[in-house]
């Protein structure tokens, strides 16, 4: 089957959960104490949509603001990016309009934008209402969706939806066979899947 290569970059603030994100998505596990991440770390995944392969390369970059500038070394050139917040603290929530800016100012009209409100697990804890994160992604023609990395909810839903959105690619550019992998193995397509919270799209 041929390949489509799919570069996508994962921004953020410092624990929001993009690395468990990543981590659930191509292992289908979760750690309680997972290290920061230092500039960026990079995993590879294979999902088949709609009868395609899509190989995604994902950075999942630093979240610390000493890291910041590099985040554009991580982003340029990437067809989808995931800006992560969680659901539990609002002011991470607002550092997604930030990037929204950044991205729009220094990527191309057609790069897929999602925002995922990671920890829906957390509903108890919950700052940041659903219904004003799908407002302002629609308003931006984002993809939104709720995860929990923890749980496993939605998690390849995300990327199924990111694939969902690109804008469709010459054939010539398809690549057979298959791809290094860096870091770990890629592992079975399937992963869990729960309705703690719902997935809901927008473009």
């Amino acid at each position: 089957m041929a390949v489509r290569e799919i570069k996508v970059c994962l921004l953020g603030e410092s624990g929001v959960g993009k690395s468990s994100i990543v981590l659930r998505f191509v292992s289908d596990s979760f750690k309680s104490a997972l290290e920061s991440t230092i500039g960026a770390s990079f995993m590879t995944k294979r999902l088949e949509v709609d009868d395609v392969s899509y190989q995604f390369q994902i950075w999942d970059t630093a979240g610390q603001e000493k890291y910041r500038s590099l985040a554009p070394m991580y982003y340029r050139g990437a067809a989808a990016a995931i800006i992560v917040y969680d659901v539990t603290r609002e002011a991470t929530f607002r550092t997604v309009k930030d990037w929204v800016r950044e991205l729009k100012r220094n990527c191309t009209a057609d790069m897929v934008i999602a925002i995922a409100g990671n920890k829906c697990d957390l509903n108890d804890l919950r700052e940041v209402r659903a219904r004003d994160a799908e407002e302002y992604a629609q308003s931006i023609g984002a993809l939104f969706i709720e995860t929990s990395a923890l749980s496993a909810v939605n998690v390849p839903q995300l990327f199924t939806a990111i694939a969902e959105g690109l804008p469709p690619e010459d054939p010539a550019s398809f690549r057979p066979g298959s791809v290094v992998h860096l870091r770990r193995q890629e592992e079975g397509s399937e992963s869990k899947s729960s309705s703690c919270c719902g997935s809901k799209k927008s473009r």
